[in-house]
């Protein structure tokens, strides 16, 4: 029966706490309701006493919590010399202000009566207050505890280099010469690159390492207190105005770490107007800065915001895009200025070293934004990235049509290697470093037809894009060659002329990469091309000298007497001519391979010398017997030899005496 009454009442006190409830609109009603229904039963009093305790508690706590937010703002009002040092001079202080910012959270998250209204506004305009606080102490804790980030520091990861020559000589070879069209305004990528470490070989690259951690952007000990700062403004709904204090702040330092990488803020227009040696120092920093940001500084910062926000990924995103969004357009405007300039040779492998940076931190970099709040950022990176490709395609066209068309008239000395031979190689040397990236932008460019100039057997089916783009540009080359030595009036300079360029194409082609592009039936063939141009040279240079030593026109039949002595003394002294004339001109001509020389000397040797000997040995006793016979047998078949030794040294020489004459 007395569980009865117990339950009853129960029953009866919720019944008037959801009166007391439903009722109490103001505090005079409530406290009338009290009166009247305390009169009505005894039993209701310790239900109105309890719910006027709760209040009262509730109240105190507010006024404690108050107490403490408000002394800092009178503090700092008073001050006005330390804005926001509370949380280094005082810890325990600080810990003291996040407790009551704490009460006044929790008190703004119960469900309180109608009848605690009040109080509740009075809570949330305290919170208003300290949310403002809490936002200058961020921004000052954030600012304060920045690691500064140096040169060194950012370039801490090792990355890929390529080293360049100098697209004109690594020979010491021919350095006075003519400067071509082709290499106009490209001395400032022409010259070899400083900086290669002693045990370093030239082309060498170093392993790409990323970095396996983080920098520390913000002293370690204040990652604590901005979490805990963090966590009151997003828990209480302030994690907009938290970002913006986050960002404000971290766009400043990735502003300055642009700045320590040597990345300005350049518009489009200002970047054209930029001369070349300038320009390529500053597209050699992008590519450094890119790998640097993206693949380090980025990653780091996206982690300190993981670390202080905890794990709200929207947040995370959204503050992330935020802050980096400004520097990461920053790189990728550059790179729009780039493609949309000028093309020139020289800033080809300029501009594939920033594909290749960007295409290697393309995953890192959509990793790094993988929402939507990130994704226009990844699509505008694949634009620059795109439009740099096409770029370098572009870039590589107007290169062959420049040397197709290069039209530099003046012949170079003694049929030496032409400068644009020369350029052309040692750029197609370098261009094989970005086979991999060539292969895949010129992929879908590779013509059908045949690159292989003269030589229509050379099968190109098993050669990749890359190997199609170096025979069309070695084949537009050889074109322009073939032009060029149609500027030596003399056949057979036109010969050594075109020797000395095959070879020195074909050298290039099997001392480096390039012979494993082309294959060795392309360098079989150039070969032999060579030799065909020393077989025209032997007739074009020795045709007529050889036509002295015919026994045609002389007479004789075979009889001494019969012999002409008239036509015999004038073979005699045109073959001497001629081949004084031969050696004046071809003393002067130059051969540049040794071994080509000496195959050369050696190949006159046997066409002349066997035919002057068994001249000389049948009709020199006609002569020898009569006046002034050493006018015309002037030379011993050793004289020759020996004479002949002195051709293609690329120094002019006269014959005055001959080393030998015969008496009369």
């Amino acid at each position: 029966m007395a569980t009865k009454t117990e339950e009853g009442d129960e029953k009866l006190v919720a019944v008037a706490q959801t009166i007391l409830k439903n009722l109490g609109t103001t505090e005079n009603i409530t406290q009338d309701m009290i009166f009247i229904l305390s009169k009505f039963d005894d039993r209701f009093s310790n239900v109105f006493a309890d719910n006027s305790n709760q209040k009262s508690e509730i109240e105190e706590q507010l006024e404690i919590s108050e107490k403490v937010i408000l002394k800092w703002e009178e503090m700092n009002t008073n001050t006005r010399q330390r804005n926001c040092l509370r949380w280094e001079d005082s810890h325990d202080e600080a810990s003291e202000y996040l407790r009551a910012v704490d009460d006044v959270i929790r008190l703004t998250e119960e469900d309180l009566t109608p009848c605690d209204s009040e109080l509740k506004d009075r809570a949330e305009s305290l919170l208003q207050q300290a949310m403002a606080r809490l936002e200058d102490e961020f921004r000052h804790v954030l600012a304060r505890n920045t690691v500064p980030l140096d040169g060194d520091r950012l370039s801490s990861v090792s990355f890929s280099r390529r080293v360049s020559v100098s697209f004109a000589s690594n020979e010491g070879e021919n350095q006075g010469s003519e400067t071509t069209s082709v290499e106009d305004g490209q001395e400032g990528y022409c010259e070899e690159k400083e900086g290669v470490d002693d045990d370093e070989e030239e082309g060498e690259e170093e392993e790409v390492e990323y970095g396996d951690g983080y920098l520390d952007l913000i002293n370690p000990n204040a990652v604590c207190d901005l979490r805990e700062i963090a966590e009151r403004m997003i828990r209480s709904g302030y994690e907009k105005e938290w970002c913006q204090v986050y960002s404000s702040v971290r766009r400043d330092v990735l502003d300055e770490c642009l700045s320590i990488l040597g990345i300005e803020k350049l518009s489009i227009e200002e970047v054209q107007k930029i001369e070349w040696r300038s320009l390529d120092e500053k597209m050699k920093k992008w590519t450094h800065a890119v790998k640097n940001v993206i693949s380090v500084l980025l990653p780091s910062e996206k982690q300190l915001i993981v670390e202080i926000c905890g794990g709200s990924e929207l947040i995370t995103e959204v503050c992330f895009t935020e802050t980096t969004k400004g520097c990461v357009m920053q790189l990728l405007n550059f790179g729009e200025a780039i493609i949309i300039g000028r093309r020139a040779s020289e800033k080809l492998f300029r501009i594939l070293d920033m594909y290749d940076a960007l295409a290697d931190v393309m995953p890192g970099l959509q990793a790094l934004f993988p929402n939507d709040s990130g994704e226009f950022l990844c699509n505008e990176a694949r634009g620059i990235l795109d439009g740099l490709g096409e770029s370098a395609r572009g870039t590589l066209a107007e290169f062959e049509n420049a040397v197709r068309g290069e039209t530099s008239r003046k012949a170079t000395h003694g049929g030496e290697i032409h400068p644009l031979t020369r350029y052309v190689m040692n750029y197609l040397k370098l261009l094989v470093d970005y086979s991999d990236s060539l292969n895949m932008l010129l992929k879908n460019g590779t013509e059908d037809s045949d690159h292989s100039g003269s030589n229509n057997s050379f099968k190109t089916d098993d050669l990749s894009p890359m190997g199609h783009c170096l025979l069309s540009l070695i084949s537009s080359l050889e074109s322009n060659l073939q032009e060029k030595s149609k500027f030596y009036e003399e056949g057979g300079i036109q010969y050594i002329f075109l020797m000395n360029n095959i070879l020195y194409i074909v050298q290039k082609v099997k001392d480096s990469e390039l012979g494993k592009l082309l294959g060795d039936p392309w360098v079989r063939k150039r070969r032999g091309q060579v030799r065909q141009y020393a077989t025209s040279y032997l007739r074009a240079s020795w045709s007529k000298a050889l036509s002295f030593m015919k026994d045609e026109g002389i007479g004789g039949g075979g009889s001494s007497s019969s012999v002409s002595k008239v036509v015999l003394k004038e073979r005699f002294k045109n073959f001497n001519l001629c081949f004084e004339d031969i050696y004046r001109n071809q003393s002067a001509w130059k051969v540049t391979d040794p071994q080509l020389r000496e195959e050369l000397r050696l190949s006159i040797s046997e066409k002349v010398l066997p035919a002057y000997r068994s001249f000389m040995g049948r009709f020199r006793g006609h002569l020898e017997r009569g006046r002034h016979s050493g006018k015309y047998i002037k030379y011993t078949p050793e004289d020759l030899e020996n004479y002949l030794l002195d051709l293609f040294e690329g120094m002019p020489r006269i014959l005055q005496n001959p080393r030998r004459t015969l008496s009369s």
